[in-house]
């Protein structure tokens, strides 16, 4: 069943559509509060105005600056089940951007108007004319949002300011989710009697396993590298413990934990999926005081940045520098952040990681973690290195 929608001044007429698809008021649906809902599956085509919506909503999230075109189309979905929803959006000409929002509590408009509205999925590259969400990503088709029963989404697509095109809408939701990811489960136990140390790898999202690389340090007993979800072992002492974990399309996560051989223990590793506009604290990352030269004993923090970039080769990243410092941003505070955000970049491009894939940029101390830091911890915090996807 194909549902046409045409916009003619601020008048949306249904052709072919059994089902109620007009959002609750009939007001353009170039801003927030005339979303077109959507309550079921299938083929839509629905209109740019070419006109500027007049809709200052998005204006709360500096991450949407890129989005500098009014001629939006907003759409509203309510999950009727719990599972993944998936979509293509196409059209012909010109490019496409989206932004997808989740509600907090019940005034999804509102809260996307105060910037406190999560942003799920994010595209604002401006060299696609298809976005959406799929189980295999590519360009501007972005991961499969698993939503709970009863959430509610509103996407916003964009284009060229004065385009008049059509939007080609396929959409797809999967109660129920695509099939539920198994556990692979590796167990290195030697004695059935004595406390197990467990290890979980699962998506922060979903909280499903997630097979994953996971390299273990510290305890001669168990160190080793292992590609599983869930990992079993028996400690023949307490201990610190650091474990890495990789997994392609994943954000690593490296833990310090004090392992326990006294007693049975369970340690969660939750992995953050990639996606545009998301980063990655380094920590660790260390420079010579008042310079951009990196400390030796930073060097294993940046192989595995460089092993992360490697994993996930279609991926372009930003590097941000933050430095500590007293008082407004300064020049000087800035340069030195570029500074030390660019020999990051050296140190990834040395080690071949293609530089078109790389940009560099200083934030001095303009976003500190701690904007009134009282302890040590707190100013090394915002001495930091970030990595966004682009």
């Amino acid at each position: 069943m194909v549902k046409i929608f045409i916009l003619v001044g601020l008048l949306l007429l249904c052709i072919q559509g059994s089902s109620q698809t007009l959002g609750k008021d009939a007001i353009s649906l170039n801003s927030c509060p005339g979303a077109i809902n959507i309550f079921e599956d299938g083929d839509f085509q629905l209109q740019f105005t070419g006109k500027p919506s007049g809709d200052k909503a998005i204006s709360s999230y500096p991450s949407l600056a890129e989005i500098n075109s009014e001629n939006y189309i907003w759409i509203s979905f309510i999950a009727p089940a719990a599972g993944d929803l998936t979509f293509k959006a196409s059209k012909k000409s010109g490019f496409m951007q989206m932004v997808i929002f989740e509600e907090e509590k019940k005034d999804i408009c509102g809260e996307i108007e105060n910037g406190i509205a999560e942003i799920k999925r994010l595209h604002v590259k401006k060299e696609s004319t298809i976005v959406g969400l799929d189980y295999n990503v590519d360009g501007g088709v972005m991961y499969a949002l698993s939503m709970q029963e009863g959430r509610k989404i509103q996407i916003l697509f964009a284009t060229d300011g004065d385009l008049k095109d059509k939007l080609y809408l396929q959409w797809r939701f999967v109660a129920g989710g695509n099939k539920e990811p198994e556990s692979q489960v590796i167990d290195r136990r030697n004695d059935d009697f004595a406390p197990t140390f467990s290890v979980v790898v699962r998506d922060k999202e979903t909280q499903q396993p997630i097979v994953a690389s996971m390299s273990i340090e510290g305890n001669k007993s168990i160190v080793g590298m292992y590609i599983g979800s869930d990992f079993l072992f028996n400690l023949d002492r307490n201990g610190a413990l650091t474990i890495k974990c990789d997994a392609e399309g994943y954000f690593l996560n490296d833990r310090k934990v004090s392992g326990l051989s006294t007693e049975n223990q369970e340690v969660i590793v939750f992995l953050e999926r990639v996606s545009t506009g998301r980063s990655m604290q380094i920590e660790e990352i260390e420079f010579v005081p008042g310079t951009s030269e990196i400390t030796l004993s930073s060097e294993p923090k940046l192989r595995r940045l460089k092993d992360f970039l490697a994993l996930n080769a279609s991926l372009n990243i930003e590097i941000q520098g933050h430095v500590f410092a007293v008082g407004e941003n300064s020049f000087a505070a800035q340069k030195m952040s570029k500074a030390r955000a660019k020999r990051v970049m050296k140190y990834l491009i040395d080690n071949g990681i293609d530089k078109n894939r790389l940009t560099a940029f200083g934030y001095g101390n303009s976003r500190p973690i701690y904007a009134d830091p009282k302890f040590f911890y707190e100013e090394q915090a915002n001495r930091r290195v970030e990595v966004v996807v682009k």
